[in-house]
This record gives structure tokens, sequence and C-alpha cells, in this order.
């Protein structure tokens, strides 16, 4: 209870501290970090107050990469009231009970409070928790549904997989995680291999159904609604190997570009993935059996396969948010099989000084992370309040329910009721086509949008015009440029509002001019 109390304290300390600064920076309103977090807003918004699962009230679409947490929220939209604080308090609440789960777990391999406190800090630091907590989206759930999975599987193994008790905790754990994140198929798959390799076929079995179905499911009711499996933005930012021939090539691409020449992965996972390789390594040299070897380093191998198979069809983007899962598996499996480094640190690194350096290297990134945090908290919140929420404040006061083309869609969405077309895909699946394997706009794209946006009688767009790649529709005529300052968060420091509509022309430039837009946005007027 001690530990609890005490990691608690300290890290729900520095949440406290960051969310006050974060308010001093957006005229004490609560801006989440990411624009993203307000994408989950609004559809759980819809589906909670019109029954509609989509960006509007006023058509299905699928932009929610993570279903359950969206869910989620609209049953506490249903049951609260629509309001923005509810992601931030959720968040809040799922992190208590990470660190619950988490000082119950090193708890088991610690008896010194200190040694526990320690480990706890270093996890959540790790996966940098506290700015999982200010983006506001799912992944501070999906590391709660994580620890738990790992925490009862130790359980399980140390049962030698006969407890059905704790089985049952880590099927369930399973089958909600590919509903919070579509990555978890990854942690399906490696774990159905290894269970293989110890021919537990039931097990593997039983794993792939149980991550994968719930997945179906879903798949099913949206290929119905959209025609496409998964959600929009999994489709648009996804990672596939296809058959459609240029074999060699796509190779390339998923191991030279996305690992070998992706700075963020050696960022990410290459001290823990060489301190696994380390552990494996001597203990083969030990002269284990295969069945030996595989059971002792089971959560190694899986999440060290995870890891490469996350590289390679999934992302590593800002805020280390899509791998934080990953850095806290890692540090539940290494720190127990370290725990002398935690006891007795110096001594260690006399006996141990190649792990020992791979410990230092982690150390550093954990600092360097926390660092990057920082300046994605303190200015990331300004960014979106000053670019998103302004913008959604001039449409929900001039063209609340007007037809708009937009890039950025989460804050535009949530706190207006316009009629959107996303050039992005993710609220309008007839842009998927566009977007997809990475491609770039080009006059088949100016030619579709030109059209689409004259026949479906659409007034103005707010868009960052340098993703037009040059073909914005020759037909629109640029009203303004909004910009911030210091941007770190935003894709880019200006957005572009254009006119669509001839008629409306005139009147769009007299209320960008006449709108209270904060006083940092510098607003320059198109003549």
């Amino acid at each position: 209870m001690k530990s609890l109390l005490i990691t608690c304290g300290l890290f729900f300390g520095i949440c406290i501290l960051y969310i006050i600064m974060m308010l001093t920076k957006t005229d004490f309103f609560f801006t989440y970090t990411l624009d993203d977090a307000y994408i989950h807003l609004a559809l759980a918004k819809n589906f909670a107050l019109h029954k509609i699962w989509g960006m509007t009230p006023y058509a299905f679409s699928s932009s929610s990469s993570s279903p359950m947490f969206t869910f989620i929220l609209s049953v506490l939209i249903f049951i609260f009231g629509n309001n923005e604080l509810i992601p931030l308090v959720f968040n809040l609440i799922m992190a208590f009970f990470s660190v619950y789960f988490l000082n119950k777990y090193y708890a088991q391999h610690f008896q010194k409070s200190q040694n526990i406190i320690i480990a706890c800090i270093f996890t959540l630091f790790f996966a940098v928790v506290h700015l999982q907590i200010m983006a506001g989206m799912e992944h501070v759930l999906q590391l709660l549904i994580i620890i738990i999975n790992i925490h009862f599987f130790q359980k399980w193994v140390h049962s030698d997989f006969k407890n059905p008790e704790v089985s049952y905790w880590f099927y369930f754990t399973i089958a909600l995680s590919g509903l919070v994140r579509f990555e978890s198929m990854f942690y399906f798959v490696s774990l159905a291999f290894v269970f293989c390799c110890l021919k537990k076929f039931k097990h593997a079995f039983t794993t792939l159904i149980c991550g994968f179905l719930p997945i179906l499911i879903f798949g099913y009711f949206n290929e119905q609604q959209s025609g496409y499996f998964l959600p929009n933005s999994v489709v648009v930012k996804g990672t596939a190997f296809d058959l459609s021939g240029h074999y060699l090539s796509q190779l390339k691409f998923l191991v030279v570009d996305k690992v070998l020449l992706n700075i963020t992965f050696y960022k990410v996972g290459l001290f823990p993935l060489l301190i696994a390789l380390v552990l494996i390594y001597r203990d083969y040299r030990k002269k284990y059996s295969f069945h030996h070897l595989v059971l002792n380093n089971f959560l190694l191998i899986v999440w060290s396969l995870t890891l490469i198979l996350h590289a390679c069809f999934g992302n590593f983007r800002g805020f280390f948010r899509y791998e934080a899962y990953i850095l806290v598996a890692f540090s539940m499996i290494l720190i127990p099989r370290l725990k002398d480094f935690f006891v007795n640190p110096f001594g260690e690194f006399k006996k141990d000084g190649l792990i020992g350096v791979f410990i230092l290297c982690n150390v550093f990134l954990l600092v360097y992370k926390s660092g990057y945090a920082h300046f994605m908290m303190i200015n990331g919140s300004r960014n979106i309040y000053e670019q998103q929420v302004q913008s959604a404040r001039f449409l929900k006061k001039y063209y609340n329910t007007s037809k708009v083309v937009a890039n950025d869609i989460g804050a535009i969405c949530y706190f207006s009721d316009i009629h959107l077309f996303d050039i992005a895909g993710l609220g309008s699946k007839e842009m998927i086509p566009f977007n997809e394997k990475g491609k770039v706009f080009d006059q088949k794209f100016e030619n579709f949008l030109t059209q689409y946006s004259v026949e479906n009688t659409y007034e103005l767009a707010i868009v960052y015009e340098e993703w037009f790649g040059g073909h914005v529709p020759k037909n629109w005529k640029k009203v303004a440029v909004l910009k911030i300052n210091n941007n770190t968060n935003a894709a880019l420091d200006h957005v572009t509002i254009y006119s669509i509509d001839p008629q409306v022309h005139d009147q769009l430039k007299e209320n960008v001019k006449n709108f209270n837009w904060n006083k940092n946005v510098k607003v320059s007027i198109i003549q």
C-alpha cells in the first residue's frame, strides 16, 4: 500500500502540474495535445446523442481507430452529458488502475517499497504515460489491458498453464485489446506462434479466436456501411503486403525503410530488443532444451516479434503513442529479469557491463522522451487550441450547419454541426482511394474534388494548402491564412480558408475579419 500511495502521489502530482501549465497557455480551456482526441469525441457525441456512428450527425463514417474507446466515451456522454473533459477523466482513472496493477505485479518481484516505486515510475515514464493521458486518446486504456494481460499470463505460466481462473483473464484481455487498438493483432500472432513452438496448439488456437473474432465481427458490420473491413484511418495509414507484384520492392520498404532506416525504431525498440536477445542467447549457452529455452523466455520472444511486426506493418510516430504498449510490456518482462540492477545497481554494473550499458541507454531515452513530452504538452495543447479549436469556434459561430471541406477534422466536428468532406479520407470514404498506400494528390484528385465540391454545394474549406501539392481546385478562392507561433503539434503552423461557393466569398471574408480570434493567431486576409 505504501508503494502504491507514493507512486500515485509522484505520478499524478506531475500530471496535475502539467494540466495547470497547459491551462495557462489556453485561456484556461483544457485542450488535448492532439486533434485526434476530438475525432473520438465527435464520434462518441454523435453516437450518444444522434445514434449515428460518424463525424457528423448526418452520416456514418468509420473514423475511429479504436472502436472500443469511442464506444466507451459515447456511453459516458450518454450518462453524464456531452463534456470535452470526459476523455481526460477517463484516462486518469485508467492510469490509476495501471499504477495499481503495476504495483501489484512488481510487488511479487521486489521486497522493498523503494524498488517497487522505482520499477513503476520507470515503466510509466518509459512509455510516456503522462503524455498519453493529455492526448485524450485510447492508449492509456490499451496500456491497462496489456498490463493486466501480462500480470495474469505470468500467473498462468507459474501454474504450468493449469489455472483456469487466470487463463480466463488472459483471454478476456486478449478479446478486448483488438478493438482498442488494431495493432494488437501483431501480439495475437506472436503469442500463437510461440504457443505452437511449445506444441500448445489449443492455446494458440484459442488466442487467435479470442483476439480476431471481435475484430471480424466489427469488420463485418463496418464493411456493410463503408465498404472497407477496417476503419478509414487504418486503411489510409496502415501498411500492407499485397499480391500486386513488385515483391522485392515491397519487402525492401517493410524491412529497410520502415525498420533499418527508421530512426524512431532505434529510439523506441532497439535497446529493449538488444537486452532481450542477450538474455535469450545466455540461456541458449546454458544448453537448455528448446522447450525450456522458449518457455523461460516466452514473453521476451513474443514481444520481440510483436515489436518487429509493429515496425514493419504499423507506425512509429510522434508522441510515442503507437508503441507505448510495447514499451510497457518490455518493462514488465525485463525489470524482473534484471531486478538485481534495481537492488544493487553499482555492483551489477561491474559484473555485467553489457546489460548495464543497454540499461543506461534506456534510461537516457526515458529522459529524452520526458523532455520531448514536456514540449508536446505545453506547446502542443496551445497549438491545438490556437489552430483547431479557434477554427471550430469560428465555424460554430458563422457556419454551424454549413458544408465544409477540411483535413484536420476532430475539433471542428466536435464543437460544431457542420456537414463535412474530409480530404484526408478519415471522415469521407470517397477520399480513401486518393490517400491509401502513401499516394500523393494529382490532377485526377483535383478534378474529382472540383466536381464533387460543386455538385454537392460545399461553401468553404479550412485546409492545409501545402497538402494539396499544387492541386487546389481552381474554382476555390483564397480568403485568409491563419498562422500560429511555436508550432510543435499541429501538422503545419498555418491553415488556409477558401470560399468554394462564390456567393459566400465576400461575407466569409467579413466574418474572418470580425471574429474574435485568439491573440496569438495571426490573421492575413487575402485581398
